[in-house]
């Protein structure tokens, strides 16, 4: 059971989900995380106050795993010189946005340091840049989103993306905006993911993923893309396993070899 109460992430939440300083993070069985100023019991259920005119949460207590406290730094979005035109009116042709190269150890590196920072899978966060595109931090797509994670420009403005094509701005910006997504629809990842591509507006019109065949193509495709991710984790894991403890029989089949020997021997020299 989860409940969210005078929680809005649209424009405002997201230039204010800042997190604060003394936050804790509530650590879910399902491996998402939520951060708080404070906590009390509420019948069944754990009440997670989010800080500000943020509200709170009530989520079932045997859905916590743990509380710990939140020692990611603090993220301030960037703010527009008053003379910048908003963004969503600005178009920056790809050949404009000086983007940076980037090696796909480096874009590891990125994905891994945000997903630390947002506590989410960085698998989850790969299999959304994958599907949004395809790796490309030049990707422009004919409605005008930009980089890895395709931010439309004025998503990008709200959420301080001051350089889309900046592969970390751009993944931190996507990442944060896809927490903000999770955190609206009780960690219904499908919801998220839906909302991610046709928008927040459409997935309330239709009460859960849209009739349109590229946003239910997206969703399956990204959840295709993860678990393929978690089934090729745990085979090589099983496998790694199944190797470590046939190694071992072989050393101890060896240690016991050579135990055999000495005494062998000394039962040859007794005779």
């Amino acid at each position: 059971m989860l409940r969210f109460c005078k929680f809005e992430i649209l424009a405002a939440l997201l230039l204010l989900a800042v997190p604060a300083m003394c936050s804790d993070l509530a650590i879910l069985h399902n491996g998402f995380s939520i951060r708080h100023e404070r906590r009390e019991t509420v019948g069944s259920a754990t009440r997670l106050y989010l800080g500000g005119d943020k509200g709170y949460i009530d989520i079932a207590t045997d859905q916590i795993e743990r509380f710990e406290k939140d020692l990611s730094p603090a993220i301030v979005p960037a703010a527009l010189p008053a003379s910048t035109p908003t963004a969503a009116a600005v178009i920056v042709p790809a050949s404009m946005a000086k983007p940076q190269s980037l090696k796909p150890q480096d874009l590891n590196q990125v994905i891994n340091t945000i997903s630390d920072r947002h506590h989410i899978d960085p698998d989850f966060i790969s299999s959304v840049i994958h599907a949004e595109s395809g790796f490309n931090p030049r990707a422009v797509s004919p409605k005008g989103a930009r980089g890895l994670m395709q931010l439309m420009p004025g998503t990008a403005s709200k959420l301080g993306v001051s350089n889309a094509f900046d592969p970390s701005a751009n993944v931190e910006g996507g990442t944060r905006y896809l927490t903000e997504l999770l955190q609206r629809y009780n960690f219904d990842v499908i919801k998220a993911l839906a909302a991610y591509n046709a928008g927040p507006l459409r997935v309330q019109q239709y009460g859960g993923v849209p009739p349109y065949q590229e946003t239910r193509a997206y969703v399956a495709r990204i959840v295709r893309d993860y678990n393929r991710k978690k089934i090729a984790q745990r085979k090589a894991a099983a496998t790694a396993t199944k190797n470590n403890r046939g190694q071992k029989a072989l050393t101890q089949a060896a240690a016991a070899r050579q135990a055999a020997v000495p005494a062998a021997l000394a039962s040859q020299s007794s005779r």
